[in-house]
């Protein structure tokens, strides 16, 4: 039997939902605190994450909770060797810009969570035209903890300068499994006004109209 939702949300309840949305930030190493991460917090980030939307319903995301040190340890090794090819790719004041940036919080955070997504052997309704939509799935789910975690005043941040394969090496994921991100979780000395990137105008944040077309570009 089909059920229906009657839950309908008020508009101040969804101008909460925008300013946390605007508010959400990628929270680097120098800004995490030392007090961990309440057990039943870590819960509610984790339920957020497993209620997101998944192309047929597939729930594609598996989630490996980091705390061991010396497991730690090789992950900010595969960060180390990755952000040295980085940052030769950036020129003069650029590089030096780079090079200045604190980029990850994997000791600093109280814990780290690395997201997989698990592939499915069968036919996934809505993945068979367009694969890649199993991997969006599990960045739907990405958002969603995120979303919760500063909701919860909890800080995020996305660690992309590691070596997938390493990862999943160094974590014994199973070999159909593709790691999709790395983040550390804490408590946070601030939530910055704007993101931290913007701040220090590394970018320029796009215009809303620049990025609407209608119809056809």
């Amino acid at each position: 039997m089909e059920t229906v939702s009657e839950r309908l949300f008020k508009q101040e309840e969804a101008d909460l939902l925008l300013d946390i949305m605007v508010n959400r930030r990628d929270v680097r190493g120098n800004r995490f605190l030392e007090r961990p991460v309440e057990d039943e917090k870590i819960s509610q980030i984790l339920f957020a994450a497993v209620n997101a939307p998944s192309v047929g319903f597939s729930q594609p995301w598996e989630f490996v909770l980091v705390k061991n040190k010396e497991i730690r340890q090789q992950i900010k090794d595969s960060f180390n060797q990755e952000n040295e090819k980085a940052s030769i790719l950036f020129k003069d004041a650029k590089q030096k810009e780079y090079n200045s940036l604190k980029l990850e919080g994997i000791f600093e955070a109280p814990l780290n969570i690395a997201i997989f997504y698990s592939d499915n052997e069968k036919p996934v309704l809505g993945q068979t035209s367009m694969p890649e939509v199993g991997l969006y799935s599990v960045v739907c789910a990405i958002q969603n903890m995120w979303l919760m975690a500063r909701a919860l005043n909890i800080g995020m941040g996305w660690v992309s300068i590691i070596d997938p394969v390493k990862v999943k090496q160094i974590l014994k994921a199973p070999e159909k499994n593709k790691l999709v991100g790395y983040f550390c979780l804490g408590y946070t000395s601030q939530f910055l006004k704007q993101p931290e990137l913007e701040v220090l105008k590394w970018e320029t944040r796009k215009q809303i109209t620049e990025l609407i077309f209608n119809d056809t570009y």
